[in-house]
């Protein structure tokens, strides 16, 4: 007659382990998941912070470029007419981005564009101080189109207009004295200059043509023999 009731008082008891066995578990899977999301948040900083140092290395690294040959600097790669002068052989610019065509290069205080084809990305990056000077930084963000203006306007007060527009192409004649090829293609290469009597002769080298001067006066020009 007594059996129901301790029957029930075993089952109640065996409920109530259970239920706390339920809780237990509850509470350990909560702590683990709280575990799991601090240290995926741990990595996500630590990661953050190497993103961030690489960064900060990356911006102190600076790509350079031996030129090949002398190469034309342009003020803009669509637009073969805005020649600013010619980089000499041997000269090292700096690169700040590239195409499939050209490399957007600064230069001696001058930024454009030359021919992939004429210079050699240089092995060894060059490391630069991170800091720039107030001066420097206004300096280096003059758009390329102002410097265009600058220099057609320079030439044009010089010149005139029609013979600016011939000078830009990079045009060149007979009876053009030195300084106009010079504003036309930039400086030679190499001089060789002789006198003979009264007549100074020169001979402008550059990378595929020579000129020849005489007493300042461009007399003829043609290809360098290879």
């Amino acid at each position: 007659m007594n059996r129901a009731p301790t029957r029930r008082g075993e089952l109640n008891h065996t409920i109530k382990i259970n239920y706390i066995m339920i809780k237990k578990l509850i509470f350990s899977a909560l702590f683990l998941l709280m575990v799991i999301a601090a240290q995926a948040q741990t990595n996500k900083a630590v990661l953050l912070q190497d993103l961030e140092k690489n960064q900060s290395a990356n911006q102190n690294v600076t790509t350079t470029a031996t030129l090949k040959s002398s190469s034309r600097l342009f003020g803009a790669k669509d637009d073969l007419t805005t020649v600013i002068f010619i980089i000499p052989s041997g000269s090292t610019v700096t690169v700040l981005g590239s195409d499939s065509t050209y490399f957007h290069v600064a230069f001696e205080e001058n930024e454009g564009y030359i021919f992939k084809s004429h210079a050699v990305i240089d092995k060894t990056p060059v490391n630069t101080p991170q800091t720039i000077q107030p001066q420097q930084a206004r300096q280096e963000v003059q758009p390329v189109q102002e410097q265009q203006v600058s220099r057609f306007s320079y030439l044009e007060n010089k010149y005139g207009s029609n013979m600016t527009a011939r000078l830009i192409a990079g045009k060149i004649w007979k009876g053009m004295n030195t300084e106009m090829v010079k504003d036309s293609w930039g400086t030679a290469e190499k001089i060789n200059r002789i006198m003979t009597g009264n007549i100074i002769k020169e001979e402008w080298i550059f990378k595929n043509t020579w000129l020849y001067f005489e007493n300042n006066t461009l007399v003829e020009w043609g290809p360098i023999g290879k």
